[in-house]
């Protein structure tokens, strides 16, 4: 085996690795509407295709460059999945629906820099105030830990807002 062979495989799963990468947060950033982004990931990720299956085609017999391939993409759909986690800024919506003492707990959470907005309704045991808050998806877990020691019975739901205009977003995380 010599030094280019291993060369032309490490390319080809540096290559692969990426373009897994950007296909992992172009298919993100398109499902949050930012189609221009999207769209020069697009043409990057389809180049890099390009390039990356080219010498695998050309000998389809070469374990080693058919190996790098499939390794890069594995690796580079978790990489791709580490990116958008740390760089992509994502909203969640926590709706917390609790009975009695929810005022106090959407206080707390206002203290903590929160934006909370309290919902009166009614639930099949009587009254319940639902409390809804916009936060980026890190501060979730800090959320959540909170609502959990104030009532471990609280009935949560979390999903991804696609967009999100004005209102009141926590500026920091605080030191944990």
């Amino acid at each position: 085996m010599t030094l280019e062979t291993l060369a032309l495989a490490l390319g080809i799963f540096v290559l692969r690795l990426i373009n897994n990468a950007v296909s992992t947060v172009r298919l993100v950033v398109l499902n949050r509407d930012q189609r221009v982004l999207a769209t020069v990931l697009a043409v990057l990720e389809s180049l890099i295709f390009a390039v990356s299956l080219g010498p695998v085609l050309a000998d389809l017999g070469n374990l080693l460059n058919l190996s790098a391939y499939c390794g890069g993409y594995a690796i580079g759909g978790y990489l791709g999945q580490v990116i958008e986690a740390r760089f992509v800024t994502a909203f969640m919506t926590v709706n917390v629906i609790v009975p009695g003492r929810a005022h106090e707990i959407a206080g707390h959470l206002r203290e903590l820099g929160f934006g909370v907005t309290e919902t009166i309704g009614e639930g099949a045991s009587g009254v319940v105030t639902m409390l809804r808050s916009v936060v980026k998806r890190q501060d979730v877990s800090d959320l959540l830990h909170f609502v959990r020691q104030e009532n471990p019975n609280a009935f949560v739901t979390v999903e991804e807002a696609r967009a999100v205009q004005r209102g009141w977003l926590r500026a920091a995380r605080p030191a944990r």
